[in-house]
C-alpha cells in the first residue's frame, strides 16, 4: 500500500506541476486602461475567438464523429491496456503482445473478403477501419504510457492539427516491448499512422487518407515443457524465468504497409430554403486501398513439436499478400426517401509463396492470385424515432466472395429506452492460410481451393439499452462450413509427448452450427460508490465439438470515486473480478500463429482480481493497477491456453495526457 501511494502521489505531483495541458484560454473583453482607452470585443468576437473541448472531433471510417472525451470513467479504466480497447472477451498471455485467447465469438461482424490469415498476430494490426481523421480548431497532443513486464515501455503518441479551417492533419506512433517473465517471450511492435482530411469551403469536395506501417513480432517457446514446475509450487520455480519451455529459436511477425483514399464530391445539394437540414444532394465517391503484407515464422533448426521432417533449415516460412481495392459510388439524399446508394468495386489480389512444391500426394501451388468484382448498395432513412439501415453486396466475377446482406433498426422509446435489431447473412471462402500454405516442415504444407467451400453466416440479433435496466443483446447465429484449425490425426503417443502441434490442419465441418450469445451490461451506482457488472452467456449446439466457448463469462467492478485535493483531483479506486466457466480451451500453434481446436482437457474456472487507482488531473488521466493480486495466494491453475499460463500478480502504472496549443 505504501507503494500505491507513493506512487500515485509522485504521478500527482509531476502532472500539476509539469503540464502544460490546458485548452488555450478564452480571450477578454479589454477595458479603458491608464495609457487610454482600448479596443472593445464584442460578443460575437470573443465567442469566436473561444476554443471548447467539444471542438476538438475524432471522425471515423464510417463519418460518425464523436468529442474528444478526457472525462475518467470506468469504460476507461477497461480500455486502458495494450489493445486500448475493451478485452472483456478476450483471455491474454502472460506477455503483454502475445496472443489472446477468445472467450466470446460473435459472427455478426465479417470481412468481406479472406483475410492473410494469423490472426494471432492481428489483435493489434490497425486494419482501415481502425483509423480515426481529426478536426481540431489548435494543435492538440495525446500520449499514452503504460509499463509492461521487464525491460520495456508501452508508449502511443499522437499529434494532430489543422493548416486551415478545413485541411487537418496527424502522425502517431504505437511502440511497445516487453521481455516477459518467463524465457524467450520477448514481445514487441510498432505502428506508425499519418492520417489527413480536407474538405473546401463550399463542403463540395471531401478527401481524405491514411498512410501506415506496422511491424508486430514475437519469439515463441512454446509453452511450458514441464507443467509440474509451474503448478507444484516449488520456491525455485516462484522466479518464472527458471522453468522450462518447449524451444528456444522460434520467432513470427506481422508487417505490413497500406495506402487510403477516400473521396466525395456534390454534384449539386439543393436546399428548400435555408432552414432546410436534409437538402437534396447527389454525391459521387472513390474509395482507393492498396496494402501489402506478410506473415514470418523463422527458427534456427529443426524442432519436433512440428515435425520430424524437413524441407532445409533454418526454417524460414513467408506467406506474403498483395490487395488494391477500388470502389466507385453514387449517393442520393434528400428529406422523404433517406440516402440511398450504389456502388461497384474491383478487389485485386496475390497471395503467394517462392516456389511450387511436389510431393507424393500431388502439386501444390505457390500463388492464389485473381480479381475480384462486386455491386452494391446501401439504404438509410431517419423517422424520428425510428432509424432504418441497410446493405447488400453481391460478387459477380471471382471465386473467393459470394454476399453480405445487413439490415439494422433503431427504435427510440424515450430518452432513456432504446430498442436495436439486426439482420446479417454472408457468404465467402476461409481466410488465405486455411485454402494455401507452404512451410519448410513437410506436416504444414496444403491446399484446399478445390475441396473447401464457401463458410455461410446468417445472423439475428436484437436489444434493448435503459438508463435503468442496463444494456442487453441478444444474437443467433447459423455456421454453414465452419473452417477451423485441429490436431485430428495426432495419437494419443504423441499426444502425450508434447506432439500435438505438429499434426494441425484446416478442416471445414459440413454441419450447421448454432451459436446463441446474450451480453449484459448493468452499473448500479449509490452516492460514491458504484458497481458495474457485464455478463456474457453463450450456448453452441453442434453434431461435433469444434467451436469452444465458455458458457459464462462475468466481469464485477467495485469502485468508489470522489474529488480530492479541493477538487483539484477526481480519483476512483477499486477492485475488477474476471471469471469463466471452465471449457475446452483452444490451444496455441506459434507456427501458424493461430488457435486450434482440442478437446482433452478443460481450462478456466478460476478468479482474476485487480485493484486499481485511477485518478484524473486536469487533462490527465493517472492508472496504477496491482493485476492479478489474488495469484499470491490462490492455486497456480491459471492458464490462458493448455501449456500457457496466464500472468501472475504484476504492479503497472501509466497515464493519458492530453495537451493543446
Amino acid at each position: 500500500m505504501r507503494f500505491f501511494c507513493i506512487a500515485l502521489l509522485l504521478l500527482v505531483r509531476l502532472s500539476v506541476f509539469a503540464q502544460q495541458d490546458s485548452l488555450p484560454p478564452v480571450q477578454q473583453i479589454d477595458t479603458v486602461g491608464q495609457n487610454g482607452p482600448k479596443v472593445l470585443k464584442s460578443k460575437e468576437a470573443i465567442e469566436k475567438d473561444s476554443v471548447l473541448i467539444s471542438d476538438y472531433k475524432i471522425i471515423s471510417y464510417s463519418r460518425d464523429t464523436i468529442v474528444l472525451d478526457t472525462t475518467l470513467t470506468i469504460k476507461k479504466e477497461y480500455k486502458y491496456n495494450y489493445l486500448r480497447k475493451d478485452d472483456f472477451e478476450l483471455m491474454p498471455f502472460a506477455n503483454i503482445g502475445q496472443p489472446y485467447n477468445s472467450l466470446g465469438r460473435t459472427f455478426s461482424e465479417n470481412t468481406f473478403y479472406p483475410q492473410l490469415g494469423a490472426l494471432t498476430k492481428h489483435f493489434n494490426y490497425m486494419e482501415v477501419e481502425d483509423i480515426d481523421y481529426y478536426h481540431v480548431p489548435t494543435p492538440m497532443t495525446e500520449l499514452m504510457f503504460k509499463t509492461t513486464l521487464e525491460q520495456g515501455q508501452l508508449l502511443d503518441a499522437l499529434l494532430t492539427f489543422n493548416i486551415n479551417k478545413g485541411f487537418n492533419a496527424s502522425i502517431a506512433y504505437k511502440g511497445f516491448r516487453s521481455l516477459g517473465k518467463y524465457r524467450f517471450n520477448q514481445a514487441q511492435s510498432g505502428n506508425f499512422r499519418t492520417t489527413f482530411n480536407y474538405t473546401t469551403n463550399n463542403k463540395k469536395y471531401i478527401v481524405r487518407g491514411h498512410i501506415t506501417a506496422q511491424d508486430i513480432e514475437s519469439e515463441e517457446n512454446g509453452g511450458l515443457e514441464d507443467r509440474a514446475q509451474f503448478e507444484g509450487g516449488t520456491p525455485d520455480f516462484e522466479d518464472r524465468f527458471r522453468i522450462d519451455v518447449l524451444y528456444t529459436d522460434a520467432t513470427n511477425r506481422v508487417q505490413g504497409r497500406r495506402y487510403f483514399l477516400d473521396q466525395q464530391f456534390k454534384l449539386f445539394n439543393y436546399k428548400k430554403d435555408s432552414t432546410s437540414k436534409k437538402p437534396t444532394a447527389l454525391v459521387i465517391g472513390h474509395e482507393f486501398n492498396y496494402e501489402t503484407k506478410y506473415y514470418q515464422f523463422t527458427q534456427t533448426e529443426q524442432n519436433n513439436a512440428f515435425g520430424e521432417d524437413v524441407f532445409s533449415e533454418p526454417i524460414d516460412d513467408r506467406a506474403r499478400l498483395k490487395t488494391m481495392f477500388n470502389k466507385l459510388s453514387i449517393e442520393f439524399s434528400n428529406r422523404v426517401l433517406g440516402k440511398i446508394s450504389g456502388n461497384a468495386s474491383l478487389y485485386n489480389y496475390n497471395y503467394f509463396f517462392n516456389s511450387i512444391l511436389v510431393t507424393d500426394e500431388g502439386i501444390i501451388g505457390n500463388q492464389l492470385k485473381g480479381e475480384e468484382i462486386a455491386i452494391g448498395g446501401t439504404y438509410s432513412k431517419d423517422l424520428g424515432r425510428l432509424k432504418l439501415d441497410g446493405s447488400i453486396n453481391y460478387n459477380i466475377l471471382g471465386e473467393l466472395t459470394g454476399n453480405t446482406f445487413n439490415t439494422s433498426v433503431q427504435y427510440i422509446i424515450n430518452k432513456n429506452n432504446l430498442f436495436f435489431g439486426s439482420i446479417n447473412a454472408s457468404s465467402r471462402m476461409p481466410n488465405f492460410n486455411y485454402l494455401l500454405y507452404q512451410s519448410d516442415y513437410e506436416n504444414f504444407n496444403w491446399q484446399n481451393t478445390d475441396n473447401f467451400e464457401k463458410q455461410q453466416i446468417q445472423n439475428i440479433a436484437f436489444g434493448f439499452d435503459s438508463f435503468f435496466f442496463g444494456n442487453i443483446k441478444a444474437e443467433y447465429s447459423a455456421i454453414d462450413n465452419y473452417t477451423y484449425f485441429a490436431s485430428s490425426e495426432a495419437e494419443q503417443e504423441e499426444i502425450d509427448n508434447g506432439l500435438e502441434t505438429a499434426f494441425v490442419k484446416p478442416i471445414q465441418e459440413t454441419s450447421t452450427i448454432n451459436h446463441l450469445r446474450i451480453k449484459y451490461f448493468k452499473e448500479f451506482k449509490w452516492r460514491k460508490w458504484a458497481l458495474a457488472n457485464t455478463v456474457l452467456y453463450q450456448d453452441v449446439t453442434q453434431d461435433t465439438q469444434v467451436l469452444n466457448v465458455p458458457q459464462v463469462v462475468t466481469r464485477n467492478t467495485l469502485y468508489f470515486s470522489t474529488d480530492a485535493f479541493k477538487k483539484a483531483m477526481f480519483l476512483q479506486t477499486g477492485v475488477t473480478l474476471k471469471y469463466f466457466t471452465s471449457y475446452n480451451m483452444n490451444a496455441y500453434n506459434p507456427l501458424l500463429s493461430e488457435f486450434y481446436t482440442q478437446n482433452r482437457e478443460e481450462f478456466g474456472g478460476f478468479p482474476m482480481m485487480d485493484f486499481f487507482i485511477n485518478a484524473k488531473v486536469r487533462q490527465t488521466r493517472i492508472y496504477l493497477k496491482a493485476e492479478h493480486f489474488n495469484s499470491s495466494f490462490s492455486e497456480p491453475n491459471f492458464y490462458a491456453a493448455p501449456n500457457y499460463p496466464y500472468r501472475d500478480f504484476v504492479i503497472r502504472f501509466g497515464l493519458v495526457w492530453n495537451f493543446f496549443s
